[in-house]
């Protein structure tokens, strides 16, 4: 599906202006919406590319950016040490608190957008796997797709720690889950801890381990496995469908 292109929205949040990038398809009519998370280095090429992919399959999407109180708006970090060590910096200095309004106006600026349906989900990566995951803790979202999601094991995002597994009886939607079996950042006994406690909840999610690494769904880098990134979109796609549509 063709698409717009490329806007963006600066909407108010508790800790200032956010930029919100929007990216939705050209054709007439109303789309169910996603927040879509990036990893700790914010909008990068490849964050953009997998917006424009599921904006292609029919949804309004929106991409914050997550550190907005810190950076300028359209900072970019780099994939490298620096880029890295900012992000990584960030990620334990911002509350949780702040991530949640963030989450919460990003949320009604796009149930609220002329081209949405007002149906709502989740999508993220890494940092934005866990994020994607609070987002969930919304009672209006329905279906939310978390890729790698980290720190959500050891309950360690932001400054003081989370409360995202604690209070993951709260999601109402259902859940996507799907890890990299050779990813360093959520291991085997982390996996072990955030697939327990969903379990025990007898909460809605489907649950992947794949043979990959972190981050294999950037389409850059060495870790990229397209086979892979493809068998993820499709089940990300096929829940959205599911309960957004």
């Amino acid at each position: 599906m063709r698409l717009e292109a490329d806007a963006f929205a600066d909407i108010a949040t508790p800790s200032g202006v956010m930029r919100l990038h929007l990216l939705r398809p050209a054709a007439a009519g109303r789309f169910p919406a996603i927040l879509l998370y990036s990893e700790i280095y914010q909008v990068t090429a490849p964050i953009r590319r997998t917006a424009a992919y599921l904006a292609g399959h029919g949804f309004v999407v929106g991409v914050p950016e997550v550190y907005h109180e810190y950076e300028p708006a359209g900072t970019v970090l780099a994939y490298d040490t620096e880029g890295t060590k900012r992000g990584n910096d960030l990620k334990f200095e911002k509350t949780v608190a702040a991530h949640d309004a963030d989450a919460r106006a990003a949320l009604d600026h796009l149930r609220d957008h002329p081209a949405s349906t007002g149906a709502l989900g989740a999508f993220g990566v890494c940092l934005g796997g866990h994020l994607a995951f609070r987002a969930a803790l919304q009672p209006d979202v329905k279906a939310t797709a978390c890729f790698y999601a980290t720190d959500l094991h050891g309950h360690t995002l932001g400054a003081g720690g989370d409360d995202s597994l604690a209070r993951a009886g709260e999601i109402a939607g259902e859940l996507l889950m799907v890890f990299g079996r050779q990813d360093p950042h959520v291991p085997p006994e982390g996996r072990a801890v955030i697939h327990e406690r969903l379990a025990a909840l007898d909460a809605s999610f489907e649950w992947h381990e794949v043979n990959a690494a972190h981050a294999f769904m950037r389409d850059e880098g060495p870790r990229y496995d397209p086979e892979l990134a493809r068998f993820g979109y499709d089940a990300a796609l096929a829940l959205f469908s599911r309960a957004l549509r």
